[in-house]
């Protein structure tokens, strides 16, 4: 399953963002709230984002979002281990 949001153009237009990276720029931002919040795990709110997961650790630490290691995060980092 795959999911669209609609922003509306009056509040595209609005956001200070440089349009040609608008959509990348508010997936790393949702990704951020949603980490940021406990609904993803940094994996995966990690793959919302251009960045590997170093380069997204780096960017929570940038933000002063402390990172929330569960046993989820722990199964994730294994299997991302594995995989290299």
């Amino acid at each position: 399953m795959s999911m669209v949001l609609e922003i509306p153009d009056q509040i595209a237009r609005a956001m200070r963002l440089p349009v040609s990276g608008q959509q990348q720029s508010l997936m790393m931002e949702l990704a951020i709230a949603l980490y940021a919040r406990g609904i993803l795990s940094f994996g995966k709110a990690c793959e919302l984002t251009p960045f590997n997961r170093v380069e997204f650790g780096l960017l929570l630490g940038r933000r002063d979002i402390p990172r929330h290691y569960c046993g989820q995060d722990l199964e994730d980092d294994i299997a991302y281990a594995r995989d290299q």
